[in-house]
């Protein structure tokens, strides 16, 4: 339950860090400084006029978006969508999955490659996992020189949720009632993982398909509960906060205000939840799922938006899968509130998907020289994405 940062907070790296930026002074470039504090977001103004189009304004031309939830930008240049490619062709592997496997060390009453035999589950089920990234300890070693050579012990737990005992099957292929036992479970793991005294956060994520680095086709995710607040969650409560603090709401609450008056990146929604692509977009087809209602957390949740929640991911998957006519690879997980006891009005509960799929099913997109030197980049912009997902279950 311990929120345990290392080294120094982000809170204070915030406060004294700075970046370059260039401005123009008597006509010509000159370096300037902006501080990286948490951006202050205007919330949305009930009764003015409807917000102008990115598409509206920029057309083609390239342009910077602001991730609101970051404080990070991308670089969105609409007319590279015109550029042909010739670079990597991905191969489609084969999906002939057999309902069980043999020789799956996920499948039901198989033995694990650590050894370990699985019970014959019939439901959603969840393990320690024997290859883990963290292991539980006191977290008390540091080593700290002069403040150039810094690190921490970083004490934890990993676990495996496999989704189905049905080795053929992926969310979109699920029903929705089968769906509903993962959120069940995920919402148990974060309540049980987080009340222990090592753990100050706990990260609900799955990697789907080899491209993602899947290690295993069988329907499964993990999750990842350790000590210190992570790098990117840590972020984007910063954000978070500085925006309640100045408003009294969560910030992804005027957010979604604004995107359900605007609908230009919706991609689907129920009475609960709404699935969009985000104006900050950085993946070609990512999205983020909201609740309407501000819950910090999966435990939050009532029985009919853990059903809601289960409606909307099929919806979702559903659309991926139909997009390219083959299961869509992605990343996906959790942001909620840290496991440090004390309530979190700030925190919205929300998921992200980044799928790395671009023009079809055998190209995707990489993440590499400017955007590893610079700052990211994409060509769709979140207004098309968020079109084709729209249209995708339709055409097929």
């Amino acid at each position: 339950m311990i929120v345990g940062q290392t080294g120094e907070s982000s809170d204070a790296m915030f406060a004294r860090g700075a970046s370059s930026l260039v401005g123009r002074a008597g006509g010509r470039l000159s370096c300037c400084h902006a501080e990286l504090s948490p951006p202050r977001v205007s919330a949305p103004t009930r009764g003015s006029s409807a917000p102008l189009s990115p598409t509206t304004l920029f057309g083609d031309d390239p342009h910077r978006r602001l991730n609101i939830l970051t404080g990070e930008w991308v670089l969105v240049s609409p007319h590279r969508m015109k550029r042909p490619w010739q670079g990597q062709i991905e191969e489609i592997p084969p999906d002939n999955r057999p309902a069980y496997d043999p020789t799956c060390y996920l499948c039901p009453g198989n033995e694990r490659a650590g050894g370990h035999r699985n019970p014959n589950y019939t439901g959603p089920w969840a393990f320690d996992n024997d290859f883990a990234a963290l292991r539980p300890g006191d977290g008390g070693r540091r080593l700290d020189t002069d403040g150039l050579l810094v690190a921490r012990q970083e004490p934890g737990i990993c676990r495996v949720i496999c989704f189905s005992p049905r080795h053929d099957l992926s969310l979109p292929q699920m029903e929705v009632p089968a769906i509903r036992g993962v959120v069940d479970l995920w919402a148990e793991e974060y309540a049980r993982l987080g009340a222990r005294d090592d753990v100050g956060h706990v990260q609900i994520f799955e990697n789907k398909g080899e491209v993602m680095g899947s290690s295993n086709p069988h329907p499964h995710g993990q999750i990842w509960a350790q000590q210190t607040v992570p790098l990117h969650p840590e972020r984007e409560r910063l954000h978070l906060l500085a925006h309640h603090e100045r408003h009294r709401r969560t910030l992804l609450e005027d957010y979604l205000r604004l995107e359900l008056e605007m609908g230009e990146r919706l991609v689907c929604s129920n009475d609960a939840w709404v699935a969009l692509v985000p104006f900050w977009a950085v993946w070609p087809f990512e999205t983020l799922v909201l609740s309407r209602r501000p819950a910090s957390h999966l435990g939050q949740l009532d029985d009919r938006e853990r059903d809601l929640l289960a409606d909307v991911i099929k919806q979702l998957t559903a659309r991926y899968d139909a997009l390219f006519n083959v299961s869509f690879p992605y990343s996906a997980g959790i942001h909620q509130a840290p496991t440090d006891g004390a309530p979190h009005p700030e925190s919205h509960l929300h998921l992200h998907f980044y799928p790395p799929l671009l023009r079809s099913a055998t190209v995707r997109k990489f993440l590499v020289g400017y955007e590893m030197m610079a700052e990211a980049q994409r060509d769709l912009t979140p207004e098309a994405a968020a079109e084709r997902l729209r249209e995708s279950v339709r055409k097929r």
